[in-house]
């Protein structure tokens, strides 16, 4: 989900490599959305204890398809790969006893990482499709999760885009509607973050395969040649008013967070110093901490635990972030602001709240002996990790800055010739800056149709979303109080009143795509 110079997913991921060159300057994000581990099948936190988990993926009929590797070229022939793909058809109404058409499909647009994560917590298709009579599908993007086109090769990487996945999406969709009978079903695409992203683009250039589309938590207006133009720190903004009073922390957090990088700073100018910032974050033997690349680095897998834990700053336990490993507390961001409660805190209560508050996040087990800056929070954020920095090195150039002023980081400016040039030095490739506004039409969209946009006032990704309606059939929906898309998860006891009015209002517009669907193919369609 998700992005450039600051920031995470998975919507997604902001992992730093750790190991030297760390310059307080804007970096390349890693991706939108956590990655998903070897339990993502059961992910807990759904409901209103940890305990509450989801596990719907037996539900569903594992599929293999075979999609063509390049759908724009002939350079590959008509060679395939295949493509992981689950159908879900225990709400599908396959008859509706009037004139034999089916039940509508709702289509998952997988995005930047395994797509049982997005089939197991993507709640909202699954509560709603019994009422439609709705088959699921849920499609994994190319070159995640197990839908590798070259396996572990790395060396053809030129076939990951935006396009080619729409492309795939599309042709699968021709493909089930023509072989599971369903050619009068109306088509609704669903994503979130980056797959939102997808979702919106997908009914912009596809209108054809599919009748609307839900991108919830979907930052589409984040990239450079937007006018007006995208602002870079829209995302620590939103995670530095994460952790004010107006967003339920403590009163002096984000002035105290802000205070606390310069104390490690000050605090690590001596070996004795940095001592005690070894003491204070509870390093590991061996973890280095001698360079000012080493302190940087220790602040920024500091500052990445906060954006984490504002975009998962849900109102109950939650290890969505965590890809199903552990628990989050309920609203993170304001456990870890408790840290900072106290006003005119001396340098050391600072570092020490600093690492005790991104402990809720990196030791969300509490179990953990001592503490490495060079990891993540889970070990397989990497490879989807290297796969979204390819992404951005070619597309996904989306701009991210923080000031130390607007928010309560340190300065690091977005650095586009810097970032050029590492691109040039890892990928061989020169990113194409302003492809994604030419290629989808930054802000101007009017001319499109039967799109929902959501964002929630908690979710750092709002700043490049869609806020308001662009027409009458391009919906924005606000979520007070609401996280990174909140509306798509399981409905539990603890959901704020905005979201359950949000998920009403979508409900109802995507009810009526359905209808007009039906109509527009002159089929009766379900009742509803």
């Amino acid at each position: 989900m998700m992005m450039a110079g600051t920031v995470v997913a998975a919507f997604a991921l902001l992992l730093l490599a750790a190991s030297g060159g760390a310059e307080a300057r804007g970096r390349r994000p890693s991706s939108l959305w956590p990655v998903p581990t070897d339990e993502a099948g059961v992910l807990y936190g759904s409901g209103p204890g940890s305990g509450d988990h989801r596990n719907v993926i037996s539900e569903c009929k594992l599929f293999w398809y075979d999609n063509l590797i390049d759908h724009f070229s002939w350079s590959l022939g008509d060679k395939t790969y295949k493509q992981r793909v689950f159908v879900c058809d225990k709400y599908w109404r396959q008859d509706n006893g009037v004139d034999g058409t089916r039940g509508p499909i709702f289509f998952y647009t997988g995005n930047e990482a395994d797509v049982t994560l997005y089939l197991n917590a993507t709640g909202f298709m699954w509560e709603n499709a019994p009422e439609v009579g709705a088959l699921l599908v849920f499609a994994e993007h190319r070159y995640y999760g197990e839908s590798k086109p070259f396996g572990a090769d790395m060396s053809n990487l030129q076939y990951l885009t935006s396009e080619q996945a729409l492309a795939d999406y599309a042709d699968l969709i021709e493909y089930l509607k023509t072989d599971f009978g369903a050619v009068k079903s109306p088509v609704i695409a669903f994503g979130g973050s980056y797959g939102g992203m997808l979702s919106s683009w997908f009914r912009m250039k596809y209108p054809h395969v599919v009748d609307g589309a839900f991108a919830a938590s979907a930052p589409i207006w984040s990239f450079l040649g937007e006018y007006p133009p995208y602002d870079a720190g829209s995302f620590a903004k939103v995670v530095t008013y994460d952790a004010t009073r107006e967003a339920g922390a403590a009163e002096y957090c984000s002035m105290n967070v802000r205070n606390s990088w310069q104390a490690v700073r000050n605090e690590s100018g001596t070996a004795e110093g940095r001592n005690r910032v070894r003491e204070a974050f509870r390093l590991c033997d061996g973890v280095p901490l001698e360079s000012d690349d080493n302190v940087t680095a220790l602040l920024y897998w500091a500052q990445t635990s906060f954006d984490y834990m504002a975009m998962g700053n849900y109102p109950y336990p939650s290890s969505y972030m965590l890809n199903g490993k552990g628990d989050l507390p309920a609203f993170p961001m304001r456990v870890a602001c408790e840290y900072f409660k106290e006003p005119d805190m001396p340098a050391s209560e600072l570092i020490r709240a600093l690492a005790q508050a991104s402990a809720v996040w990196y030791n969300y087990t509490q179990n953990q002996e001592c503490m490495d800056y060079r990891k993540g929070v889970n070990p397989e954020t990497q490879s989807v990790g290297i796969m979204w920095d390819y992404q951005f090195c070619t597309e996904m150039f989306m701009p991210a800055s923080r000031d130390g002023l607007h928010d309560m980081f340190f300065p690091q400016p977005f650095d586009f010739g810097y970032q050029i040039e590492n691109c040039q030095k890892t990928w061989g490739v020169t990113p194409r800056p302003y492809w994604v506004t030419v290629n989808f039409g930054g802000k101007d969209i009017s001319s499109f149709s039967n799109i929902i946009f959501s964002n929630g006032e908690y979710d750092p990704w709002r700043g490049g979303g869609v806020l308001q309606n662009v027409t009458n059939s391009i919906h924005a929906v606000f979520i007070d109080g609401g996280a990174h898309h909140l509306d798509f998860m399981w409905s539990t006891k603890l959901d704020p009143p905005s979201v359950l009015n949000a998920r009403a209002e979508e409900r109802s517009i995507i009810q009526g795509w359905i209808a007009e669907g039906y109509k527009r193919r002159g089929a009766a369609g379900p009742r509803m």
